[in-house]
């Protein structure tokens, strides 16, 4: 079912499909979707009282060592932080906890919309990419943004297909497919909003490196099966896109040919004889 590897700030992955940890009915429930989607990448929510017990000591949380056990990568992310400072606090605790230069960068605007804060995002970018870090910016699909976060040292960029949580797909093909021209050496992700597996293979068709998806699996009536559909239809998008898709055409083109057929007075086509 892989099509081919790749690298991502000097790892190696064998899957292209990313998935989030959260919502799941039960940690069991979550190794098997891990299991099942074949991915090598799985994201994690970090909370300040995750490292420390109520006696200010550093505690080992049975979430965490499930995680590590999985075989996949861990990708710790910011979720929840609103400015950029709280940001860069997370990401300092993540390493300290994970032992990963690993970040997903998110610095939300609000807890409506939860769209990206550009002026938050690209300050948190720069220092934690001074820090050392690898950092996976959650975007917009904003080309100025991209060119910011660029500069500030990101390789990976992680445009939303819609907002967080909707399921919606990609609401805007234009802007994705501006975007991965815009960027063609960075490798990127397309992170949020995808619903149906269809999704995320169109995303993966329009050239993205990866998808990462968490809702719709964790969410779904059966999430094991959702999780091996996803992985099958991200694999199946990039070798679409590998295999060379077919131009659209704006008139009908048979694909029969025609040639060696006799056309009557009528003006339909008849085979000679």
């Amino acid at each position: 079912m892989l099509i081919d590897k790749c690298s991502i700030y000097g790892r190696n992955i064998n899957s292209r499909l990313m998935l989030g940890t959260a919502r799941y009915p039960s940690p069991s429930m979550l190794g098997e979707c891990v299991k099942n989607s074949e991915t090598s990448v799985i994201t994690v929510s970090l909370r300040r009282e995750a490292l420390q017990s109520r006696d200010g000591t550093r505690n080992e949380n049975r979430f965490w060592s499930l995680l590590q056990d999985l075989g996949a990568y861990i990708l710790p992310n910011t979720a929840g932080c609103f400015s950029a400072a709280e940001a860069i606090t997370t990401a300092h605790m993540a390493r300290d906890l994970f032992g990963t230069n690993w970040i997903k960068l998110e610095v939300i605007a609000d807890a409506i919309t939860l769209a990206p804060e550009p002026k938050g995002l690209v300050a948190a970018a720069e220092s934690l990419c001074r820090d050392g870090f690898d950092v996976f910016p959650y975007t917009t699909a904003d080309i100025q943004l991209g060119r910011q976060l660029v500069e500030a040292g990101c390789s990976v960029l992680m445009p939303w297909a819609a907002p967080i949580g909707t399921g919606r797909g990609i609401t805007d093909f234009a802007a994705l497919v501006a975007f991965r021209q815009e960027f063609p050496k960075q490798f990127l992700v397309v992170d949020a909003g995808i619903g149906k597996p269809s999704q995320a293979a169109a995303a993966m068709e329009l050239g993205y490196d990866a998808v990462l998806v968490n809702t719709a699996i964790a969410t779904a009536g059966d999430p094991v099966s959702m999780a091996r559909a996803f992985g099958k239809a991200t694999a199946a998008g990039r070798e679409a896109y590998l295999s060379g898709l077919m131009t659209p055409r704006s008139i009908a083109v048979p694909s029969t040919p025609m040639d060696g057929l006799a056309f009557t007075t009528l003006g339909g086509p008849h085979h000679a004889r």
